[in-house]
């Protein structure tokens, strides 16, 4: 059964593609999921999906079941999760039916159930290569590995994206200046940033995002990737960390091309 990579909603699985998952991709022995022991199917949460879930809680009998009603139960953020384990833990071609193509159904999935998680990634008009790369970065790890990945990834975008919206406008900068100067040099240089019909009104949302983009910077180098943290961000702050650095990517591209 194939599933269609155009469909590209957003939200939890329909039960049509959880039977995929199941009998097409992870496959069925006797009614026995894959190579799941209960042991294994017990510690592959933990283990793939950074997960606190107990199976034997769940309905069912065999680990097929029990995975089903697992994955049914999940809202879409947890099945993402799932789905990312099922990929590292069933990586294409370790079974002759778990092919390159159905392994490529399987990563539509997962973006189908993570694109909830974050505001959607834009192209931003105000660009850079180190902009491009960082948000190409941060939307393959969102896909394949989950937020919590990206969120380093997400901060260098915006401070690149920063950097070069203040050359652009010729907004005189120190070189080696920090995401919460940059974000200050616009809001007070830039007429767009300044004027406005209800300029108090965004002056104190823009100073409020001013705090948040300052959040960010220990967010990224103690809750992330950055560098060898060992107590990381889960998935939902995560997501909020990179929810807010894109959506004042996204608001400051949108003012300033109103010009």
């Amino acid at each position: 059964m194939a599933i269609g990579l155009n469909d590209t909603r957003a939200g939890r699985l329909a039960s049509s593609e959880i039977h995929w998952l199941v009998s097409s991709y992870i496959g069925v022995s006797e009614g026995y999921l894959g190579d799941f022991s209960y042991r294994t199917h017990r510690e592959f949460y933990s283990s793939f999906c950074d997960l606190n879930i107990d199976p034997d809680t769940y309905p069912g009998k065999t680990t097929r079941e029990k995975f089903i009603s697992v994955v049914s139960g999940s809202n879409a953020a947890v099945q993402a999760a799932i789905l990312r384990g099922i990929a590292k833990r069933y990586p294409p071609d370790s079974e002759p039916h778990r092919t390159k193509a159905s392994y490529a159904q399987l990563i539509a999935l997962i973006k189908k159930c993570s694109s909830d998680l974050s505001v959607d990634q834009s192209d931003p008009r105000i660009t850079s290569d180190v902009v491009r790369r960082a948000l190409a970065d941060a939307a393959l790890l969102i896909e394949r590995s989950g937020p919590t990945s990206a969120v380093d990834r997400v901060h260098t975008a915006l401070h690149a994206y920063l950097k070069a919206a203040c050359a652009r406008y010729s907004i005189s900068i120190p070189e080696d200046a920090k995401i919460t100067l940059l974000f200050k040099g616009l809001q007070q240089h830039h007429p767009r940033l300044r004027e406005s019909a209800h300029s108090d009104t965004m002056s104190r949302i823009l100073n409020s995002l001013g705090n948040i983009i300052d959040a960010l910077n220990p967010a990224r180098n103690r809750g992330s990737l950055a560098h060898a943290n060992e107590n990381l961000l889960d998935r939902n702050d995560a997501a909020l960390a990179i929810n807010a650095a894109r959506a004042v990517i996204q608001y400051i591209d949108a003012k300033l091309a109103e010009e």
